[in-house]
């Protein structure tokens, strides 16, 4: 038995420490929250997020934008069964990675040494090594410092000490990617001298490939100045128009002056291939290679892969080209999964359709020459001739073909139709996978690469079908804007108010500015005028209803206060459109002007009419005389005397601008209708159109029976009928339209005032 006394004790105890405790733990939540950092970032305060919420933000942060984004055309890759398979070898590293050691170690060996096998067989490169890396210039960046291991023995103790003696030299081709030489000299901690862009062709064979002759005469120089040739870095498939260099001989170059060749590119990919070309299968012979499946094969996130040849594991170490760390070598599962997914047949028609498209392309005609192995193609916008004007395929036989009958501006404006081309091209048909390019002679072109595009876009014959559908829909409207566009320079030059400003980077018929007959640059306020007119001249066009687009031209780099004329057809009448801008544009300046100059008619007008009235006001006080003007005796007096005086009052005619007397209103007990304003003018070259015909569309009725001739004389006759006067109403006066006013000409109507509107 328990005292009660004790158990009432004990039982006020408990609760008397709970309530302590309780005014402990809330005053320690107090202090934590006076405390708190208040730093931390929104999602990370608290307590976390639930799984629920962050995916959900995700999504939001991929397909937030999609409605804003809505009418630009926009890529999306392509993920397929075999993008799965890639995704999911990225979660399974993470998994792998929390194994045990030596359990870790034996399935990355395995996997590794499986997927190089695979590869090594794949692209025939027989004893390789291979090295997976996220970046694709890390390899070449790893293989330079491969070679300045195995050239310089001591470089491992001494370091960049022993590169004092023979400077190493690195080349490149100058149809590399732009950057790499730069690139590989800042993370190698090496001069820019040390780098050698070896040009390209110049009279013989493709401009796109490296003159071996000349790359023989500067290996020459370096060694002769005491430099030593380190590697060689060719194309199998230059980044801008996919061209290969002469491999065979470049091998033999490099073995006689003991450099290591290396080759990158995309027609690397047809080495999977069961035919491949002599050009490409002399890669299988290089020193190293590397090679971009994910692009090929339409793998998402999946590691580019440098494959090398070299017997001294030590040097590779030191280089970074193997690792003992087993996590690193988990770069390679993506690919060990989906390799096995899609089989060596997988692999194989994936490559194969994507040489297919080109070969479809062929058939319509996009040839190039010299590289008909080439699964890449490139082509551009030229006018040859003042008549003749096509596509230019690359690459030509020599420089001169290609620039002997452009003059400069045509030239510059011919690169601005090309990427118009291509940019139109790549929204019309996203599927294909065009883009444009900028090489150094030709310019800017259009290129088709399916190798890197088909396996992540999809694309199928029906897309290059497509894509020449709108090719051959582009290209005369092209045609018409380049040949028009002499035409439309001339017209404007010939026209009173109207400037041409020369724009060769517009890809359009032209670009127009309305001026005033006496400008000055250096006013600000006609300045501000001519910008307002300009504004709403191009507010005016654009509500016209036709087929150009008229438009204030690019957002970055384009001329101020200037309407910007889009792409024409062949059916375009040039001299009505710029008549029509020209009328347009007088308009809307006479209209400002006619607004300031009415404010200060009506000004001096009211002014006038109050001095007249105040006149007038005199004048009746002395005919009156004083009696009648006081309040008693001037009622008396008017009713014994009445006094007769006709009322005189002011009316202000607008049209006229000046004031009238309104006796004649009293006595006809009307109000007159003044003069009768003329019709509004109209344009001399308004003319009859066809049902259904826009304007500035010229008539394709019977050629015969509108000659060229008989068209231009009803235009005169036209103009003659338009220039002849109004008929006069009876009693008005002939006047010119020079001397008319600008309210005659508009006609406005006639406002009057009388006496007890100013009194």
């Amino acid at each position: 038995m328990v005292d009660p006394t004790l158990a009432e004790m004990g039982k006020n105890l408990n609760e008397a420490m709970k309530m302590l405790e309780d005014n402990q733990r809330k005053a320690e939540e107090e202090n934590e929250k006076k405390y708190a950092r208040k730093d931390i970032p929104g999602p990370l305060q608290g307590s976390g997020q639930d799984m629920v919420s962050i995916l959900q933000l995700v999504q939001n942060l991929m397909h937030g934008e999609e409605e804003e984004e809505s009418s630009q055309a926009y890529r999306l890759q392509n993920v397929g069964e075999q993008g799965h398979m890639a995704l999911l070898g990225h979660s399974l590293a993470a998994y792998i990675s929390v194994l045990d050691r030596e359990r870790l170690r034996k399935l990355t060996t395995r996997i590794l040494s499986d997927t190089t096998l695979w590869l090594c067989r794949l692209f025939r490169y027989e004893n390789g090594s291979a090295y997976y890396h996220e970046d694709d210039r890390e390899g070449l960046l790893k293989i330079c410092r491969l070679v300045i291991h195995t050239r310089y023995e001591d470089y491992t103790v001494e370091g960049f000490n022993v590169l004092y003696t023979k400077q190493p030299v690195i080349y490149i081709s100058s149809a590399a990617r732009t950057g790499l030489g730069q690139a590989l000299c800042n993370q190698l901690g090496l001069p820019l001298s040390c780098m050698c862009r070896v040009p390209c062709n110049t009279m013989f064979g493709s401009q796109h490939q490296m003159d071996v002759a000349l790359l023989d005469r500067l290996i020459k120089d370096d060694v002769e100045s005491g430099k030593l040739p380190l590697l060689l870095v060719a194309n199998a498939g230059t980044p801008g128009a996919g061209h290969t260099d002469k491999l065979g001989r470049l091998k033999e170059l490099c073995e006689q002056y003991n450099m290591w060749l290396h080759v990158e590119g995309v027609n690397l990919a047809t080495l999977a291939l069961g035919y491949v070309s002599s050009s490409v299968l002399a890669a299988t012979k290089c020193d190293s290679m590397t090679l971009t499946l994910g692009s090929w094969l339409g793998l998402p996130a999946v590691p580019a892969v440098t494959l090398y040849r070299h017997e001294d594991p030590s040097l590779s170490l030191a280089a970074g080209l193997t690792s003992s760390q087993p996590v690193e070598k988990l770069r390679a599962l993506p690919l060990w999964l989906s390799l096995q997914y899609l089989g060596h047949d997988g692999i194989v028609e994936r490559i194969k359709h994507a040489s297919q498209l080109v070969s479809s392309a062929w058939l319509v005609g996009w040839l190039v020459e010299d590289e008909l192995s080439s699964p890449v193609v490139v082509f551009k916008f030229y006018q040859n001739k003042p008549q003749q004007t096509n596509l230019l395929y690359l690459p030509l036989k020599n420089k001169q073909t290609r620039k002997k009958h452009w003059p400069t501006s045509v030239h510059f404006f011919n690169w601005a139709l090309s990427l118009q081309l291509g940019e139109q091209l790549a929204q019309l048909v996203p599927a294909s996978g065009v883009d444009v390019v900028e090489l150094e002679d030709e310019g800017t072109c259009v290129r088709f690469s399916p190798l890197m595009t088909s396996a992540v876009l999809g694309t199928e014959i029906q897309d290059v079908d497509q894509l020449v559908d709108c090719l051959k829909m582009k290209i005369p409207v092209l045609t018409s804007t380049l040949q028009l566009r002499e035409e439309f320079e001339q017209e404007v030059r010939r026209t009173v108010g109207l400037l041409y400003i020369e724009d060769l980077s517009w890809p359009g018929l032209g670009v127009v500015r309305y001026i005033f007959q006496y400008f000055l640059h250096n006013d600000d306020k006609q300045e501000k005028e001519l910008e307002k007119i300009n504004t709403e001249l191009l507010k005016k066009l654009n509500e016209l209803e036709s087929d150009l687009t008229f438009s204030l031209g690019p957002e970055f780099g384009g001329q101020k206060n200037c309407v910007y004329i889009g792409m024409v057809t062949e059916d375009l009448d040039v001299s009505e459109l710029v008549e029509t801008i020209a009328a347009t544009g007088r308009e809307i300046e006479e209209n400002s002007r006619l607004l300031e100059n009415m404010t200060e008619v009506v000004r001096k007008g009211i002014q006038e009419a109050q001095l007249q009235l105040q006149k007038a006001n005199e004048e009746r006080l002395l005919e009156e005389g004083l009696l009648r003007q006081i309040p008693v005796v001037g009622s008396v007096l008017n009713w014994f005397s009445p006094f007769q005086a006709s009322p005189k009052g002011r009316t202000f005619n607008l049209t006229a601008g000046s004031l009238e007397s309104t006796e004649s209103t009293y006595v006809s007990k009307a109000q007159g209708t003044g003069t009768t304003p003329p019709p509004t003018p109209t344009s001399s070259l308004t003319k009859q159109r066809l049902p259904g015909q826009k304007i500035f569309k010229r008539s394709l009725r019977n050629s015969d029976a509108f000659s060229e001739t008989s068209s231009v004389s009803h235009c005169e006759d036209l103009e003659k009928t338009d220039q002849r006067p109004p008929p006069l109403s009876p009693g008005q006066e002939q006047r010119s339209p020079e001397t008319e006013k600008p309210e005659q000409q508009l006609g406005l109507p006639v406002a009057r005032c009388s006496e007890t509107n100013y009194t």
